[in-house]
């Protein structure tokens, strides 16, 4: 099976089922130097983890991460990081129902007529468990892009759940304001709105879709390469790779097809040195007047916030009671999914579209040369850093 691996010099490559023992992944590509705070990779998974509130998955998952591989006395040594997350509570028989009657709108029997045999317990490797992985390496790259003399700045929030929309958010309510509710919307009058239209579904045993808005602040000019390379290209790849995601855009995405060329094109103008603060780049360069486009034009970054939209369906694993047909036995039949599932997926999505903007920044950040593949600090080769513990400056 291939389809493991993101990146092309910031990898990670995955490994796991919802009900195996674990999950894991290692993350190549991590320049040396990087003091890595275990802490804070963990605080990332407990973003995502299930259980968290009344609107997710009741399944009980610490999700506690193991990195056992790439790092030396609290610094990453420029080796893989290997990370694992043991799976605590699963309970698969559950699922035993659905090895030869597939569930509806589920991989069940794609996986099975790919392969001819799956891991059925809780969706196996088509689970959204599996994003747990991407999480922990997503915290590492944001901890390498800290490190770096780059000032790069990642939030998402749920900005509609059904028919409920949020108004536009500034990114100082993003970061003042998502993480206050369990629907991790930014605004906090239609977060209630969210929160009580998610429990209507689901006391009526029924889910529902919705979106995430993402923003980058801090991302330099010049990254992404025309055609198969594009940053929205490979920005899009990732975000699409999340289960359940439907539709990614970037700037005025689907409004784009209600303007005219004259009214969506962006005149250029110069940095006067004091209107352009959220834009990388010097007093006297030529900067875009507006950002229509999302800080993308050409495939290539321009300077400006990388903003756009995600859109998740409802998700498929619900209590109604639905109808498969057994392939082993010949009939259709009632099924009713029972079990643990979550009635929305945006609000656990955050930190997944998070995690996958940090690595497509960083990967990207790597490709151009803009930080040191082999140490952080763009000092290789230079032993007695003041970090290691045999350096004699440090006796």
């Amino acid at each position: 099976m291939n389809g493991n691996r993101f990146g092309r010099l910031f990898q990670l490559t995955t490994y796991g089922e919802s009900h195996g023992d674990a999950m894991g992944v290692t993350v190549s590509g991590v320049p040396a130097g990087v003091e890595l705070d275990e802490d804070a990779i963990q605080a990332q998974l407990d973003r995502r983890k299930p259980g968290q509130s009344m609107i997710t998955t009741s399944r009980g998952e610490p999700d506690e991460v193991v990195v056992n591989s790439g790092v030396q006395d609290g610094y990453t040594t420029g080796t893989p990081i290997g990370m694992v997350i043991q799976n605590k509570d699963a309970r698969s028989g559950k699922y035993e129902p659905y090895v030869t009657a597939p569930r509806p709108s589920h991989g069940d029997y794609t996986y099975s007529a790919k392969f001819g045999t799956r891991n059925w317990g809780g969706g196996g490797r088509s689970s959204a468990r599996e994003t747990v992985n991407w999480v922990a390496a997503g915290a590492v790259a944001e901890q390498v892009l800290d490190a770096s003399d780059y000032d790069v700045e990642i939030k998402a929030h749920v900005n509609r759940i059904g028919d409920v929309e949020a108004d536009d958010v500034s990114f100082e309510q993003l970061l003042a304001n998502s993480e206050e509710n369990d629907v991790r919307c930014a605004d906090p009058d239609t977060a209630a709105e969210m929160q009580t239209l998610i429990e209507e579904y689901q006391e009526q045993g029924d889910s529902i879709g919705g979106s995430i808005y993402f923003e980058c602040r801090g991302v330099p000019r010049g990254l992404g390469a025309p055609r198969f390379d594009s940053f929205p290209a490979r920005l899009g790849q990732a975000l699409f790779a999340i289960p359940a995601t439907t539709g990614v855009e970037y700037g005025l995405g689907r409004d784009a097809s209600d303007v005219t060329g004259s009214e969506r094109n962006e005149d250029w103008t110069f940095d006067d040195g004091e209107s352009f603060d959220h834009v990388e780049s010097e007093e006297g360069d030529p900067v875009p007047v507006g950002n229509d486009h999302g800080g993308l034009q050409g495939g290539i970054t321009t300077g400006e916030p990388i903003y756009g939209e995600a859109t998740w369906h409802a998700p498929t694993s619900i209590p109604k009671k639905q109808r498969s047909a057994d392939w082993e036995t010949g009939e259709e039949k009632d099924v009713q999914v029972v079990g643990r599932h979550d009635p929305v997926l945006p609000p656990r999505a955050v930190p997944v579209v998070e995690a996958m903007l940090y690595c497509t920044v960083l990967d990207f950040m790597l490709l151009a040369g803009r930080i040191n593949p082999d140490r952080v600090d763009n000092s290789p080769g230079q032993y007695d850093t003041d970090y290691h513990p045999s350096s004699p400056d440090n006796q």
